[in-house]
């Protein structure tokens, strides 16, 4: 008995082997730099909330992605890799030995099931959300490992030999970048022929701003039908402060606003490659200064934010209906 089970573990571990490993994790690792690469051309027509992406901060930012990209997308690969990949082919070789049906097929099975499985855990766990093509692209992750495995598996029953690490790594490495270049690519040309729209503002008149908004650490701010208001731990400059300081107060008690349609208040209006935005000017009586409030968001879910400090690497506080 014991050396039947012996053998059934051994069979089974034969699934994880070294290069197929490597293969699962250098196809992950590709994936998921392609799906960065995505995600982040997906933003073009994201509000920025007046953050600057130029200087010194940008270029320390591209030397970090250069210097440190490629090994933690290593590292996120083999851990796919070990949570993905290997545990579906192990569980493919132990079901082919009960159930009729091509050990490939059972293993893309499982890699599914387990990707369903992880998916859910992170949506309960850690609050992902929404629960859309992110969740999806997570869920079925696990099918281009496989497949490569597969034909991995495939070359080797046709006589070649077992994919050599460093050649997998390396081709991995070439077939993300030229694939992130080709992604890029594509987000810049749709941004200039006007397939992504770059963003724009909602225009707020003052009775869509008239209501309640809600910010971080409890933050309320009412704003009442002629020009009142009520501040429950608002941010808001400090009165002896600058505009390029991170620091800022929470005032309560009662304030007035208004609604600026020219950018008169907006102390980054005149900055470089600024834009004039519509904001809410809110006045405290005794504490703080004078806090301009930019409008963004979206038509349906508008915000009201500001930014302490520096453009390139300020304190961003978001307000919102509710």
């Amino acid at each position: 008995m014991r050396s039947a089970n012996s053998g059934r573990l051994t069979r089974a571990r034969s699934a994880w082997t070294g290069a197929e490993v490597h293969l699962a994790a250098a196809v992950c690792a590709a994936q998921c730099a392609v799906a960065l690469a995505v995600r982040w051309v997906g933003t073009f027509g994201d509000d920025d909330h007046g953050a600057g992406l130029g200087g010194g901060f940008a270029a320390v930012g591209l030397l970090c992605v250069l210097v440190f990209g490629p090994p933690l997308l290593a590292a996120l690969g083999l851990l796919h890799a070990v949570t993905f990949t290997m545990p579906a082919a192990t569980l493919a070789r132990l079901a082919r030995r009960r159930a009729p049906g091509p050990e490939g097929a059972w293993h893309l099975g499982f890699v599914l099931l387990l990707g369903t499985f992880w998916t859910a855990l992170a949506v309960l766990l850690l609050g992902l959300g929404p629960t859309g093509a992110g969740a999806l692209a997570l869920a079925v992750s696990g099918v281009p490992p496989v497949l490569a495995a597969a034909g991995a598996r495939w070359r080797q029953r046709s006589g070649g030999h077992p994919p050599d690490r460093g050649r997998v790594w390396f081709r991995s490495a070439l077939l993300a970048l030229g694939a992130c270049v080709l992604v890029v690519a594509a987000g810049t040309v749709g941004l200039a022929t006007g397939l992504i729209q770059e963003y724009e503002p909602p225009k707020l008149g003052a009775d869509r701003l008239t209501g309640v908004w809600r910010g971080d650490h409890g933050a309320v701010l009412r704003l009442r039908a002629g020009g009142g208001a009520e501040l429950s731990s608002v941010p808001a400059q400090p009165e002896f402060g600058d505009v390029t300081t991170k620091e800022f107060t929470r005032c309560d008690g009662a304030a007035t606003w208004f609604l600026d349609t020219a950018g008169r208040y907006d102390p980054y209006a005149d900055g470089p490659d600024s834009e004039r935005r519509d904001g809410v000017v809110v006045r405290v009586g005794d504490c703080g200064h004078d806090t301009y409030w930019t409008i963004g968001g979206t038509d349906t879910h508008p915000e009201l934010f500001v930014l302490f400090g520096d453009p390139d690497a300020g304190d961003l506080r978001i307000l919102r209906r509710g």
